[in-house]
């Protein structure tokens, strides 16, 4: 018998439905897995913006609150040093005597014009301003009565006085701050205010991109780089709250305050929140943080745009699409060539009828690849083993402005290659020829045919023919000049962020200077005037006084100088990670003189194994020094074996505590209130900034700073800061 051939299985008719359907299912639950990755990596590049916006409008803020308190604290001095004249002095106890009065008057303007205020004025007790800065002007404030002020009432009760309201005489805004004036009984006399213009501030946020705004204690807008939200209430204001401002007459004659055209949405858990507002003219949504100023009772609010956080998203999604075209493809494709060796496997007994169809299939195959392959962003460039071009898909074409024609068959080096950059095209195409091309892809800079610069990123791989043989290159060729582009626009931000964070270190320290300087040199104004008018009276020991205050008071300047200078030569670059125990350690050891000095010890108490806290290490430890200093000066009456300061830290609520307490007399309550005021000391021979400066440099380190009566007698200063984050 002659041999029989086995024939080949014929699949069952039911098989190739049931595999199509199971292609589409897989590919239907792909297409959806990708599409949901895509959905939350755009949700994902959104919530990365919007904490990116949140952070820069942090810094921002910094800025701007150091700006606002040295606008606010710059006149602080004034009112109290001018109060201890004897020719303001000689109008309160002669309030009948023009000539008194007259002579206050031409002090009182000197003063004002030397330090630039826009106003000082003398009050008596019952409210009525005896002498002014502008007593020669038509809108004098002489005879006018401010005894409904808020901050006459505070300055009369021996408090100072801080208030921002629309003047009652001249009508314009501004602050006002006032300090009593005492006799030589240290009874209160009067009270001397100056009017401070924030002009300045609100000019320098009108070039602002987005909307700063600055509220009062009611919610109402009183500064705003948008003029149409100004004198409008954030929340709506209680009866008794109108009452208050209409007795005040805080903001003029308004008497009622309408709520700011926005929509404000909160997410849980989050310190910033969405704004939804029309600025002019076209609707606009912000991205908004609050930052609260209790020591002067304000709010600032620093919005910025959020349709960059709507960009951020939109590109993730392209970006996800093109993945996921590309991945199309490839599948597409490694499907294709699965199909054609199974109809390879079973076409042995019809051939010629299966090479039919399987060319018709493949040229089918072909064209819908071709057509996915044109409608890429993707270039696309194909080369032989001899380097020859002999394809590209028209994204290549268009990424180099050459013609498919002008390309193919064209051997190194290539038309498109940058001139500047031919050593290195030249080192690229020779590792590729070597076999050896960069995995990971690498930069290659081109140059279009109309000249520009196009910068890309090109991935290579062995192309293999039907047969399986190497026969050349595919290079996948992806445009990154915008992305090039914006991260250089990002170093730019960076750098201009770096810049404003040293203008306002300068700016912080050009405050310090000015509050620890000004007094002092106000002071020594103030004698040297009052000697001169005891020279003249022929009054020689007064006049001897009086120069020798002014001699203190040059010789504190000197030193004040020379603290400043060493605190300068030991500031740091910026923030870092600071361990509790260093700081403490540090502040401790140069204080060593002092405590063996005043016969006193030191009790340091921190556990092992707290996480650091993130500061300015210098400044901290300059907290520290003055907190440890004004403990070991409360304790110089109590015995020596009793005089012990206490150190100790511990981690609270997620943030940092530490301690510094004496066993000194405490603090009298009737004073706990001006602790923190600047000028304010009970030291002999105090500047009485140690602890307002403190304060400043804790609440810029977003922390507090607060004190209480510790059990048994004495006081606990208490630091609270943010850790670092792990």
């Amino acid at each position: 018998m002659p041999p029989t051939t086995p024939e080949t299985p014929t699949p069952s008719p039911a098989a190739s439905p049931r595999r199509r359907r199971r292609n589409v299912v897989a590919w239907t639950a792909a297409c959806l897995l990708a599409l949901l990755l895509i959905g939350l990596a755009g949700q994902w590049a959104a919530r990365r913006e919007a904490n990116f916006q949140a952070d820069s409008i942090r810094r921002a803020m910094e800025v701007h609150v150091l700006g606002l308190r040295d606008a606010a604290g710059k006149y602080n001095y004034l009112p109290f040093t001018t109060g201890l004249h004897p020719l303001v002095l000689a109008a309160l106890d002669h309030p009948g005597d023009p000539a008194a009065k007259q002579r206050a008057n031409l002090y009182i303007e000197g003063v004002n014009r030397r330090a630039g205020s826009d106003a000082l004025y003398l009050i008596d007790m019952q409210g009525l301003t005896l002498a002014a800065s502008n007593w020669a002007t038509p809108q004098s404030f002489v005879g006018q009565s401010y005894a409904n002020r808020p901050y006459f009432i505070d300055a009369r009760a021996g408090r100072n006085g801080l208030f921002y309201g629309v003047g009652q005489t001249t009508g314009e805004p501004g602050l006002f701050i006032s300090s009593p004036v005492r006799g030589t009984d240290g009874e209160v006399r009067g009270v001397l205010t100056v009017k401070v213009s924030l002009r300045q501030v609100q000019e320098t946020w009108t070039f602002v991109r987005d909307p700063i705004l600055l509220t009062d204690a009611r919610g109402v807008v009183f500064l705003s780089s948008v003029p149409s939200w100004m004198y409008q209430s954030t929340r709506p204001l209680a009866a008794a709250e109108l009452e208050g401002m209409r007795r005040d007459q805080q903001y003029g004659t308004r008497t009622s305050f309408q709520a700011v055209p926005w929509k404000v949405e909160h997410e849980e858990g989050a310190h910033s929140y969405l704004v939804r507002a029309s600025v002019g003219g076209r609707p606009r949504q912000f991205l908004a943080v609050d930052e609260r100023l209790p020591d002067l009772g304000w709010t600032l609010t620093v919005m910025a745009d959020h349709a960059d956080v709507d960009v951020a998203r939109e590109r993730a999604w392209m970006l996800g699409l093109l993945l996921a075209v590309v991945l199309l493809l490839a599948g597409l494709y490694w499907q294709l060539r699965e199909r054609r060796f199974a109809e390879q496997r079973d076409a042995r007994r019809d051939l010629e009828l299966r090479v039919r169809e399987r060319t018709h299939e493949l040229d089918e195959a072909h064209a819908f690849r071709k057509a996915m392959e044109d409608s890429l962003l993707v270039g696309m460039r194909a080369r032989d083993l001899e380097g020859r071009i002999i394809y590209v898909n028209p994204a290549f074409c268009e990424m180099t402005g050459y013609d498919a024609d002008e390309l193919l068959g064209k051997l190194p080096p290539y038309p498109y290659w940058h001139p500047n950059d031919v050593t290195q095209h030249w080192r690229q195409y020779d590792a590729m020829m070597s076999g050896q091309p960069a995995r990971s892809g690498f930069e290659s800079r081109l140059r279009h045919r109309d000249g520009h610069e196009v910068i890309t990123m090109v991935y290579t791989a062995a192309l293999i023919d039907a047969d399986g043989r190497h026969s050349g290159w595919m290079s996948s060729v992806v445009d990154i000049t915008e992305q090039k582009r914006a991260e250089l626009r990002q170093r730019q931000n960076d750098e201009q962020l770096q810049h404003a964070q040293r203008l306002a270190s300068l700016g912080e320290m050009a405050s310090t200077l000015a509050h620890e300087l000004n007094q002092p040199l106000m002071a020594l104004s103030n004698f040297a005037s009052a000697a001169k008018a005891f020279a003249e009276q022929g009054n020689q020991q007064l006049l001897v006084s009086s120069l020798d205050e002014a001699m203190t008071q040059a010789r504190r300047s000197a030193e004040i100088v020379r603290r400043i200078r060493g605190f300068v030569r030991q500031r740091t670059v910026g923030t870092e990670d600071c361990a509790v125990a260093a700081l403490a350690g540090n502040a401790l050891a140069l204080l060593q003189g002092e405590i063996r000095m005043r016969q006193a010890r030191a009790e340091l108490r921190i556990p092992q194994g707290l996480p650091d806290v993130r500061g300015d290490r210098v400044l901290l430890e300059q907290v520290l020094l003055n907190l440890l200093s004004n403990s070991l000066h409360a304790m110089q009456a109590v015995p020596p074996e009793q005089r012990v300061v206490e150190v100790e830290a511990g981690l609270e609520g997620g943030r940092m505590h530490i301690r510094v307490a004496d066993r000194g007399p405490g603090i009298d309550p009737a004073v706990a209130d001006q602790v923190f005021s600047p000028f304010f000391t009970t030291k002999t021979g105090g500047l009485g900034l140690g602890l307002n400066i403190c304060r400043t440099i804790v609440e810029a380190h977003r922390g507090s700073l607060y004190f209480a009566d510790r059990p048994g007698g004495g006081t606990v200063f208490t630091l609270e800061l943010e850790i670092s984050p792990p």
